[in-house]
């Protein structure tokens, strides 16, 4: 009787499936698509876990997508010495992460705390449930979640096609945009090419997309779904009231045990800019808040090599005011706010 010859079935799979995935790779690299990590909690865990560094050699930050995409990592490294730990999250509201930091009793470093108002100055369940999921997974995260990041960690860093947020099977069928009809509906995707995530967190826009203005307009489309869907009122009155207080309180538990705390308004321009300022007046919530909680604040406008910035998009800086930004922002923070770092700074 002839018997299976599963051995060279298994064989012939292998060699199928080794060749597809080669073709693959080969692909997305001949159309320029530069590696991306995924920023999921496990990524976000590996930088939590840093946050213990001394004082005087790193310094942490936490805040929205502005944070991300407008400090320049390598930028800031070379001009400080310094390690900088990017801890901050795309449309979400930081503040969970401040609380995370304020319990943990053996974070005395420096923090810098990103504000975009109509994130921070927010109760919506929504922006907080990215950070909590980080967090919890942090604290629980086990021996064998920790080797298979690393296993996955060098993976990522040579093979294009493992970008789950761009080439898995869901991603692929999501870009199909099928429209929406009663029973379903589908969330806005942004263009791969205007996020691209380095393995220390840092976001940015690639070239093409800085380029291209229709690019430029699908962003600020999904900018305007969005705020179509948000139709509460800014945060004030007693809820206003409480959650400055309890900022307040986990500033003073880090500052108590050593820690140095400074908050930061990033760059917006256009439509988002001047909503910002309508919905958000500077005096009823940025000087409140550096007011309450003692802390020094760096806000752009104040600052004219870089308040005139153009955001593609109106939210993010593209790569090179990003430099810029970084460049000015540790200036600032050695010449006005006596912040000291372990390295010389670089003559630009």
């Amino acid at each position: 009787m002839h018997q299976p010859q599963w051995g060279k079935a298994c064989v012939f799979a292998l060699v199928i499936i080794v060749l597809s995935v080669s073709a693959w790779e080969i692909w997305l690299r001949n159309h320029h698509n530069p590696l991306s990590y995924d920023d999921g909690k496990e990524l976000w865990a590996d930088k939590r876990a840093m946050v213990y560094e001394p004082q005087d050699k790193a310094t942490v930050f936490i805040g929205s997508s502005r944070n991300k995409y407008d400090l320049d990592l390598t930028i800031w490294t070379k001009l400080t010495g310094d390690h900088p730990i990017q801890l901050a999250m795309e449309g979400s509201n930081p503040l969970p992460v401040l609380d995370d930091l304020a319990k943990d009793q053996k974070f005395k470093g420096k923090l810098i705390i990103d504000v975009t108002e109509g994130l921070f100055f927010s109760l919506a369940p929504g922006n907080k449930g990215g950070p909590q999921e980080r967090i919890e997974y942090y604290h629980k995260r086990t021996p064998a979640q920790k080797f298979s990041f690393l296993v996955n960690r060098e993976l990522e860093s040579r093979l294009v096609f493992l970008d789950k947020e761009s080439y898995s099977l869901n991603a692929m069928l999501d870009k199909l945009h099928v429209p929406n009809r009663k029973g379903v509906f589908q969330m806005p995707i942004f263009p791969r090419e205007f996020g691209i995530v380095t393995f220390d967190r840092q976001n940015y826009m690639t070239p093409e997309f800085v380029a291209d203005s229709n690019e430029h307009k699908k962003v600020t489309a999904i900018w305007e779904f969005f705020r179509s869907l948000n139709t509460d009122p800014p945060l004030s009155g007693p809820p206003l009231d409480s959650l400055m207080k309890t900022i307040q309180d986990d500033v003073k538990k880090i500052q108590d045990r050593g820690g140095k705390v400074l908050f930061v308004r990033t760059p917006s321009s256009g439509p988002f800019w001047m909503g910002e300022q309508m919905g958000f007046p500077r005096a009823k919530y940025w000087d409140r808040l550096l007011a309450l909680t003692g802390c020094p604040g760096i806000h752009f406008a104040d600052y004219p090599a870089v308040a005139s910035f153009v955001c593609p998009e109106w939210s993010h800086l593209k790569p090179a005011d990003a430099v810029t930004w970084t460049i000015n922002l540790v200036d600032i923070l050695q010449k006005e706010k006596g912040w000291v770092f372990p390295g010389k700074t670089v003559a630009q």
